[in-house]
């Protein structure tokens, strides 16, 4: 029988080859990469995380950064550097207010039913807004409802985070950084954060925030 406490009879290459390892990983991954991922993939005695840790501080200042993307990791164009990636061919598409404020309250409410966005809302959500949202592959189906009939909730993707720049949905905008970017106006949409000075916040349909 095997000691599964015994040490191992390859050495773990240096931290530095290690470091190698997770930047070559990364930079080819197609899309973010966990940890445990990184550790799969990496030869037995490697630390993943460590490595990790390292190649972030590398790449601090840099003109790109490794970011976390919800539990993943990946290769992001520094933010004050995006606009020298923009490619003026490139066609813009807006959703629509309805898609926006659906996007909105599942950001804001996930995980949440059809029925409970259409409560916020007001109004019934068409088939069409939501298969936009999952085309886009901004929402995905998650968990169903231990309630009569097993409704099947919506969240925010990872592909969703990533747009944004966000690490996780508690990244997402306050009042106060909506305001502050000009994306509030006065008509009432549902989702929005509410603050304890302001009555319904709406973000603005034309925004850039919601481009694509």
């Amino acid at each position: 029988m095997t000691d599964q406490n015994a040490p191992s009879l390859f050495a773990a290459p240096p931290m530095a080859e290690q470091e190698r390892m997770v930047e070559a990983i990364l930079f080819a991954a197609f899309e973010p990469v966990t940890v445990a991922d990184l550790s799969r993939r990496l030869p037995v005695g490697c630390d993943a995380a460590e490595a990790l840790a390292h190649l972030r501080r590398r790449y601090e200042g840099r003109g790109v950064h490794v970011v976390k993307v919800g539990d993943a990791w990946a290769f992001r164009t520094a933010p004050d550097l995006g606009h020298l990636m923009r490619n003026e061919q490139v066609e813009v598409r807006k959703l629509s207010r309805a898609a926006i404020e659906t996007l909105a309250i599942i950001a804001y409410h996930q995980p949440v039913t059809r029925a409970e966005i259409e409560e916020i809302r007001g109004v019934a959500v068409s088939r069409g807004t939501i298969d936009q949202l999952l085309e886009l592959e901004w929402v995905r189906l998650g968990r169903r409802r231990m309630s009569p009939g097993r409704p099947v909730t919506f969240v925010v993707t990872e592909q969703f985070l990533d747009h944004f720049g966000l690490e996780s949905a508690r990244d997402l905008p306050g009042l106060r950084e909506l305001r502050a970017a000009g994306l509030l106006d006065s008509r009432a949409m549902p989702g929005a954060p509410a603050g304890p000075d302001d009555d319904e916040p709406t973000v603005t349909p034309q925004s850039d925030l919601f481009q694509d």
